[in-house]
């Protein structure tokens, strides 16, 4: 299935212009969702045997160790198809808590010779309110195949200073919903938004968080839910530093290392335009932030690894850095959606899970 996607669809796709090809192929799974039984039958081939050992990683099992990437599915619309690729879980949004057009188009690039996707995509997204009613009528953390994980943001009109407010507008409407939910206080393309990493206002985000999630914990019994903090590559090591001790001081249940970088290297020097840069280029830049992380925490904070993963070699890295589980999204688009299935196999053997 691959052979075909490289040889057939992926020509026609890469014809268009990327936002549009990617609006088509969201179109085409929603499509395949609605046919009754098709993604479990595909899934009967593409997941890893019954007889596979689960991942687990705060709290919650995975079928196997790679996710879809959050920005794909931004309005969970077509989520579920994922399964039937092998995918053994998928991170939606990011989300806001307004609804957002994002950034003036074009606002999407492909670079296929360097693997390399770069976007200025701005948080386009239905709003946590329309996220919120979707979910309610698709299967719920109990009922699904595999993990959903729903990653939040801030939204554009809302000014820095009250940025917890917006977060936790979010947190509330979608929490019931998720099975982890992402903080990303690291997209470059939110003006201001990583100054949401920075400690003092990074610490009062995640405690107030925090405090949402154990009173939301005490309400009603086991509903409490692992929150996650997705970070850009960009990072110093002081800065990380902070961060981590931020995460310990919480107790929050993992990190996910990383987002696109702003980073201009190598070939893209001269590249003018703005946005975050991802795919293979930024693979080793993510592969060593999370071995710092993992030899800075002694490997007790989960990580999931995120960044230039191409295929099943690129995957294995991140585990052998010390990620738990990885996401891809800038791979499928050169390599297509069964490269679940091939680094899912691949990462279950080296990892002995099977």
């Amino acid at each position: 299935m691959g052979a075909v996607y490289k040889n057939l669809l992926k020509p026609l796709f890469f014809k268009l212009d990327p936002e549009r090809a990617h609006e088509v192929t969201v179109d085409a799974l929603r499509v395949m969702r609605s046919v009754p039984g098709l993604v479990r039958l595909l899934s009967s081939f593409n997941q890893l045997p019954a007889s596979s050992k689960p991942v687990e990683a705060f709290g919650v099992k995975f079928p196997n160790r790679i996710g879809l990437a959050a920005g794909f599915d931004k309005n969970a619309v077509c989520w579920e198809a994922f399964e039937a690729f092998g995918f053994g879980h998928v991170e939606i949004g990011t989300v806001t808590r307004k609804a957002q057009p994002g950034n003036p188009k074009p606002r999407l690039f492909r670079y296929p010779e360097h693997d390399a996707v770069l976007n200025r995509m701005g948080f386009n997204n239905h709003g946590a309110q329309a996220l919120a009613a979707r979910l309610e009528n698709q299967p719920g953390p109990s009922q699904r195949h595999i993990p959903l994980g729903v990653n939040i943001g801030k939204s554009k009109v809302t000014p820095l200073d009250e940025a917890v407010e917006d977060y936790l507008g979010s947190f509330g409407l979608l929490a019931d919903y998720a099975d982890y939910v992402v903080i990303n206080v690291s997209s470059p393309n939110t003006p201001d938004l990583r100054k949401l990493q920075e400690e003092s206002r990074l610490r009062e985000l995640l405690s107030e968080l925090v405090s949402a999630n154990s009173s939301r914990e005490s309400a009603l019994a086991g509903s409490r839910k692992p929150i996650l903090l997705k970070i850009a590559p960009d990072l110093s090591e002081g800065q990380v530093d902070d961060i981590l001790q931020i995460l310990f001081d919480l107790e929050l249940d993992g990190i996910i290392a990383t987002n696109t970088t702003m980073a201009r290297d190598g070939v893209f020097k001269n590249v003018n335009q703005a946005g975050g840069l991802s795919g293979r280029p930024i693979c080793k830049m993510s592969t060593d932030m999370i071995a710092y992380i993992s030899k800075a925490t002694e490997g007790k904070l989960p990580i999931i690894g995120v960044g230039g993963i191409t295929d099943p070699d690129t995957a294995a890295e991140k585990l052998d850095a010390g990620a738990t589980l990885v996401q891809v999204y800038s791979g499928m688009i050169f390599e297509g959606p069964f490269i679940g299935k091939r680094v899912a196999r691949h990462l279950a053997k080296v990892a002995n899970d099977i």
